[in-house]
């Protein structure tokens, strides 16, 4: 797959990461793509086949090794693909404003 969604979390296939971008540590042990304002549940994977980095713009990538699961409590778990992915936030639209991040 090019894309995967999950709530406010989109991932996107791209042919590699930036070549300044830094690993991020782990949370507890696992990925997290982010966090939820509303409720505190994160999207996060926690197998040790992938990894997390961000350059210094603040975008992020996730390197996929092997297949790995992302996982959330109020969504479904989605199955992720080996490959290199841009994590974006979605926003939600505002007439008038720049969008504000999606409350998950």
């Amino acid at each position: 797959m090019d894309h995967y969604r999950q709530g406010d979390v989109l991932l996107i296939r791209v042919a590699q990461k930036s070549a300044r971008a830094r690993k991020v540590d782990r949370e507890d042990g696992r990925i997290v793509l982010a966090h939820g304002e509303a409720t505190g549940h994160a999207h996060a994977i926690e197998s040790p086949e992938a990894d997390l980095y961000e350059d210094f713009g603040g975008t992020r990538f996730l390197e996929v090794r092997e297949t790995v699961q992302l996982v959330h409590e109020e969504h479904a778990v989605l199955t992720v693909e080996p490959a290199i992915y841009e994590v974006l936030r979605q926003r939600e639209y505002t007439p008038g404003a720049h969008g504000i991040p999606v409350r998950d």
